[in-house]
């Protein structure tokens, strides 16, 4: 007989937006395994009971951290141990969510995947910014800018997404904001398009700013913007004008 583990989506940063079921896993947890996005006043409703375990990875770290959170889950669950592995946002959106249960599986783990806010959305709705509307957008894709570094090249089609979709949220993508402008620009975007860049989304943190895709990235640097953050870019980005409520 073994514990089960628990992957679970603490929401894009605001306390308030983690979920019902999140909020009962953790006060039943035996030990948490946590992402650094989760926020300090989320980790306070761990009871004092649990293992806390810190398994974050800031950026530029090396990626062999999720071989020993990996190994963690299965270690604590075979002790008959109730894991609940904490992230931020969802924890299938960009989250190694997917290959978390799969590595559970493998190991005859019983696991239950418990969705989150992902930061895309929840970072956008704080900001004003409807990803999709009627008028102005009917289709909206989620993209990573920071791919997996043991690829040998990049799977998204920058070029191609100019023309193919109304809005782009690109989640971890600010250190190659340029370049990701300027591929969009070469596949036929058109260089007026409106771009918002959101830190620290939906938090008292939040900042954001905005520009186009010819002008975004110098704005980022002038404006010292840092990680976290989400980039929205597409038409609706100008409808924070009118219906920003934060």
């Amino acid at each position: 007989m073994t514990g089960k583990v628990y992957l679970v989506g603490a929401g894009p940063g605001d306390s308030k937006l983690i979920t019902l079921r999140a909020v009962e896993l953790l006060k039943k947890a035996d030990v948490v395994l946590y992402d650094r996005l989760v926020s300090k006043k989320i980790i306070s409703m761990i009871p004092k009971k649990a293992e806390k375990i810190y398994v974050g990875r800031a950026v530029g770290d090396d990626t062999t951290h999720q071989n020993t959170t990996n190994d963690l889950m299965v270690q604590y669950a075979k002790s008959k141990k109730n894991v609940v592995r904490l992230k931020g946002g969802d924890p299938i959106i960009f989250g190694r969510g997917g290959e978390e249960a799969e590595f559970l599986k493998e190991n005859k783990i019983k696991y239950e995947i418990v969705p989150g806010i992902t930061s895309g959305i929840g970072s956008a709705t704080y900001a004003g910014i409807p990803l999709t509307h009627r008028k102005y957008a009917s289709s909206v894709v989620f993209v990573t800018g920071h791919e997996d570094p043991e690829k040998k090249k990049e799977i998204v089609k920058w070029k191609n997404l100019a023309k193919s979709v109304d809005t782009i949220v690109i989640m971890m993508g600010l250190s190659r904001i340029d370049v990701i402008c300027k591929q969009l620009i070469a596949g036929g975007m058109d260089k007026k398009t409106p771009v918002a860049v959101i830190q620290n989304g939906t938090t008292p943190k939040q900042k954001m700013i905005k520009g186009t895709v010819t002008n975004i990235a110098k704005k980022v640097k002038e404006n010292k913007i840092t990680p976290p953050t989400n980039i929205i870019i597409g038409n609706v980005v100008d409808l924070s004008e009118t219906i920003g409520w934060k």
